[in-house]
Order: C-alpha cells, then structure tokens, then sequence
C-alpha cells in the first residue's frame, strides 16, 4: 500500500494504516505527456499534484506573449498555483508536464475533507509547502545578477536532474535566455 506520496510523508511522521488507506483513496493517480498542461492560467487552480515521477514546470506568457519558465519541480514535491488554491483567485500561470510525468491529484474539496479525518495533515502539507517555496525563492535569488553563464553552471549545480529531462528551450526560457545563447553556453562548459 506504500505509495510515493505515503512514503514521503513517513519522511516527516509516521502515517497509520488507516490513514494511509484514506490517503490512498484520496488522490487520484494521472499520467501526463511532455508538454501537456495539468492547469491552465487563466482559471481557479482547484487542484494539487504530488509529483512520483517527473518534472513539472510553472510557466506563464510575458508581455510580448513568450512563455517565460518561473520553476521547474521534481518528485516528492506537492505542486499547485498556491494563491489560486488557497484564495480561490485567477490565476496567470500555467503548470505543464516538462517531460513525461505521473502524479497524484487530489482537488481542494477533498483534500479539506482530509484534513479532517487526518487532523496533523494540514500542518504537514503546510510545513512542506512553505520550505518549498523557501527553497524556491533561495534558488532563483542566487541568478539573480548573475550573468548567462553564471546562472547556467549555477543550474546545473543545484538542478543537474532537471537539466538532463527537460527540453533545453524550458531551461533556457528559465535561465531568462535564448536557446541560440544555452547552446553557445553548453559549448564553452
């Protein structure tokens, strides 16, 4: 009965059997094809993703309506628009599959009604969440002034198991350059 999901949450706390069971039943497993969408912006996110196997990018369109990649996230890692989630607003991003990807789904009304039976749940997502997006936040800062082929050798440090599954054109859309320019990059490296 040990899924993805139940083995990483034994990461944190011990999870009962029949908690277990309720989780299991909870969430729904779906698969997903390189660039398919799992949300699309513009739309309440009324869902939330435990990534098994995969990667998942969070994106959405510029001002000139290129698609800008804002992070890239792998397995054992719960993936949502938080504040659409959480406060039933629009959102601008989009999450879509950067290679071929499973996971378990589970929408908010259900997973309300977990937290219910499972009462230490909610804190446990919430504690996870909130170093991921920790996590999150500390990585993209470390681009931040650094020049192409900086952030390129700081990605491939911090993110290499990302590097080697997704297109090159997501890396370099989140590195904020031009593919032309990763391949000049991945030359010299």
């Amino acid at each position: 009965m040990n899924s993805p999901l139940i083995s990483y949450l034994q990461l944190f706390t011990p999870v009962p059997e029949e908690d277990k069971v309720l989780l299991t039943d909870a969430f729904e497993p779906r698969s997903f094809k390189e660039g398919e969408a799992l949300f699309h912006g513009g739309a309440i996110c009324r869902e939330m993703f435990f990534i098994c196997k995969g990667v998942l990018r969070i994106l959405a369109s510029n001002a000139k309506g290129a698609e800008v990649t804002h992070y890239f996230l792998s397995e054992n890692t719960f993936c949502t628009i938080l504040n659409s989630f959480n406060n039933k607003v629009l959102a601008e991003e989009t999450i879509e599959a950067a290679c071929g990807t499973e996971v378990l789904v589970i929408t908010k009304a259900r997973l309300l009604s977990l937290y219910k039976k499972i009462p230490y749940l909610q804190g446990l997502i919430n504690q996870i969440t909130q170093q991921k997006l920790l996590d999150k936040i500390q990585t993209r800062n470390a681009y931040l002034g650094q020049d192409a082929l900086t952030r390129y050798r700081l990605f491939m440090m911090r993110q290499p198991d990302i590097a080697l599954r997704v297109p090159l054109k997501d890396v370099a859309s989140y590195l904020e350059i031009t593919p032309q320019s990763l391949s000049r990059i991945r030359k010299k490296v």
